[in-house]
């Protein structure tokens, strides 16, 4: 096998030419693998959506293998606009940057916070919606009116999600965090006893809050659920946000909203959020 330097070695002036050569070709190949993970999902025929299978009224995969939720109803109206077919697959909150990055999806739609961290490695349309972080205990649980109240209690603690540092370290509450893979297992743990809350999004716990357990209804933070894109993709972005602003407008935001939270009690916005911008 003749290796690149030696390839590259000069042999008169037929060498140098062709040493030239290869090297502006090696030069090209990074532009054009970008180009190529650049692509836009306006180029798309179908769209690959990312969506939660485990969060009830959210984004939840039925026992028939289809998805239902408030996340699913808003990706498949973007879509419906952006004149797109869609295909929804799970994404779990530690593997969504890397399913973006990979371009195993187009967007995503999965209770996805926009956060300053997160923003070097995606790039957000929307938010769609702002939720409030709030939190969840038991039923027969009366200590707690409000997040510093969790002092020295058992806080379960998702992979690949932000909401446990809002309390611990941002709030510096003293919390035991607990360890769970998705918030259907928090849910599971509080319910036995393994853990003593579960704070995250309100929309989230809405949709967990049954027999047995009770939000607290003290929102603390706001929490801007966008729409995961490839960086880089400005007209798939503001095209995603002339959906959602259309979404808002035409009344179909606030049928989804109550169709999926009104006997959640909680105080839902149907104004369009201010979008974070796609540059």
């Amino acid at each position: 096998m003749v290796t690149l330097t030696r390839m590259l070695r000069p042999r008169g002036g037929d060498g140098r030419r062709a040493a030239a050569g290869m090297l502006a070709v090696a030069a090209l190949l990074p532009l054009a693998a970008g180009c190529a993970a650049g692509t836009s999902i306006l180029d798309k025929d179908t769209l690959v959506i990312g969506v939660k299978a485990d969060q009830p009224h959210l984004g939840e995969k039925t026992p028939n293998g289809r998805y239902e939720g408030f996340d699913v109803d808003v990706a498949s109206y973007v879509a419906r606009k952006l004149g797109k077919p869609v295909r929804f697959v799970t994404a779990p909150s530690s593997d969504r940057e890397k399913m973006l990055a990979q371009g195993t999806v187009d967007l995503i739609f999965a209770t996805y916070s926009i956060t300053p961290e997160r923003k070097t490695k995606v790039s957000f349309g929307g938010p769609y919606y702002v939720a409030h972080q709030d939190t969840l205990i038991r039923s027969d649980e009366s200590g707690v009116s409000n997040v510093r109240d969790l002092k020295g209690r058992k806080l379960c603690q998702v992979t690949g999600s932000n909401s446990w540092k809002r309390v611990r370290e941002e709030r510096k509450i003293p919390v035991q965090l607990v360890p769970a893979a998705r918030y259907g297992e928090c849910v599971d743990d509080l319910r036995s006893g393994k853990v003593d809350a579960v704070s995250t999004d309100d929309l989230i716990l809405a949709g967990f809050a049954t027999t047995g357990t009770k939000i607290v209804n003290a929102p603390f933070s706001d929490e801007r659920y966008g729409v995961g894109i490839r960086t880089g993709d400005i007209d798939g972005c503001e095209a995603v946000n002339k959906a959602i602003t259309e979404m808002y407008q035409d009344g179909t935001a606030k049928q989804l909203l109550e169709k999926w939270f009104a006997k959640s009690g909680l105080a839902l916005s149907f104004t369009v959020p201010q979008f974070e911008g796609c540059g």
